[in-house]
């Protein structure tokens, strides 16, 4: 398989009509794409000579930790936690991007100019004009205010998925804010000690449910081997709000033992019992 260019990147960009001044979310898989010369940081580079704002999720979940006792119904057990706890990170900005979000969001966060948001759990990393406006609007209680704070204010942003599925997406996250859908609270560890954090969202293991509703907002275009997509994010959102508001079951995982899926079932099914579980 020949090598995917840092060209070969910028052409496909070019193709899903990316180009000058674009505002967008990425998800890389970069395995996905197959092999990349100059790897993560050729990706980032073609991103970055968009020229307008990058913004991608590098989370870390290495600094969460539990307390002994905490609210009902949050999907969570508080004990026998001992083990993770003694194990949790010190939230730092210097933190390394959580794996599972790939080398793509690590390689952006070590860019020279990128601005990192600093939630203990749910950090952006952003790159380009009005980084640190999008990344200044997240809080402890509001983990996805950047995403709110594209949408709001840039009204032809975009979700880009490069090799990435649905179940990456984070701004359907944030549309599920919108529609109700209940929201979880976290505990991470700082320098200032373990702080509450308010707003987490839920499972995404049923995100690729809504593949058939965002076909006619999709574009979509290969990059080496790998399904390349671009989604309006303001469509995006009122889409997945809409489907939550109709069905309040949407989008829920079928895994058996899903605390948070779980979770948001039992609640709407004491307030509407005719609801299937």
């Amino acid at each position: 398989m020949p090598e995917v260019t840092f060209r070969d990147i910028q052409k496909g960009l070019r193709e899903l009509g990316l180009g000058p001044g674009s505002r967008v979310i990425v998800h890389v898989a970069l395995p996905a794409l197959g092999p990349v010369r100059g790897g993560a940081e050729s990706v980032v580079g073609a991103l970055a000579a968009l020229g307008g704002l990058v913004i991608v999720p590098v989370f870390t979940p290495q600094c969460h930790v539990w307390p002994r006792i905490g609210p009902a119904h949050n999907a969570a057990a508080y004990s026998g936690h001992d083990d993770e706890n003694a194990l949790a990170e010190i939230f730092r900005a210097s933190l390394r991007a959580d794996p599972s979000q790939g080398p793509v969001a690590e390689a952006l966060r070590r860019m020279p100019g990128a601005v990192r948001s600093m939630h203990p759990l749910y950090s952006f990393a952003a790159l380009g004009e009005g980084a640190e406006r999008a990344m200044a609007a997240q809080s402890l209680a509001e983990p996805l205010g950047p995403l709110a704070h594209l949408a709001e204010t840039q009204p032809a942003a975009d979700v880009l998925l490069l090799g990435a599925d649905q179940s990456a997406n984070v701004a359907i996250h944030e549309a599920e804010r919108r529609a109700g859908r209940k929201q979880f609270i976290r505990w991470a560890l700082t320098t200032k000690g373990a702080v509450e954090c308010a707003g987490c969202p839920g499972c995404p293991d049923g995100f690729n449910a809504l593949i058939p509703h965002l076909r006619p907002l999709s574009k979509v275009t290969q990059i080496g081997s790998a399904r390349v997509e671009r989604l309006p994010l303001g469509e995006l959102l009122q889409t997945v709000e809409t489907l939550i508001r109709r069905d309040p079951l949407a989008l829920l995982c079928t895994r058996p033992g899903c605390e948070r899926c779980g979770a948001v079932r039992t609640m709407l099914t004491s307030f509407s019992p005719a609801l299937p579980v």
